[in-house]
């Protein structure tokens, strides 16, 4: 009897097929994926406010005003003062002690990092202000 000699070499030739057949999966599928699409809601119906909001504006420079549309008998007017982050919740806690339902929003320039706008929205929570929202253009006809 012959005895049978022992081969000790990976036979790759499968393992590449496998890995051809996955690369063409994967290039012929990449392109039919949609990536990051968000779907937002449409701002043409959103509700009109009916009290005059109490506007915090942050600048691109990130920072900020406190401006306030003040009722008269002549007409409205408007009052915008500069704050810091401390002056901004102490102006806000008073307004609302004066009028709870005064709503909050706020206005930021368009090239402001999404952070600076968070971080203002995570300080007036974490001072329990109540009704805060973003304020945004509405759609066009």
């Amino acid at each position: 009897m012959r005895s049978r000699k022992l081969v000790n070499q990976i036979n790759v030739v499968p393992s590449v097929d496998v890995m051809l057949v996955l690369l063409v999966i994967f290039m012929v599928t990449a392109p039919l994926v949609n990536p990051g699409v968000v779907d937002l809601p449409s701002v043409g119906k959103a509700a009109q406010v009916q009290v005059a909001p109490l506007e915090i504006v942050v600048r691109r420079d990130t920072s900020m005003l406190l401006r306030e549309r003040v009722s008269s008998s002549a007409g409205g007017r408007v009052e915008e003062r500069s704050v810091d982050m401390r002056a901004l919740v102490a102006a806000v806690r008073e307004r609302q002690a004066r009028n709870p339902a005064l709503p909050v929003v706020i206005a930021a320039d368009k090239d402001v990092r999404y952070e600076a706008v968070l971080k203002v929205m995570d300080e007036l929570q974490r001072s329990n202000i109540q009704r805060v929202g973003l304020l945004v253009k509405p759609a066009g006809p």
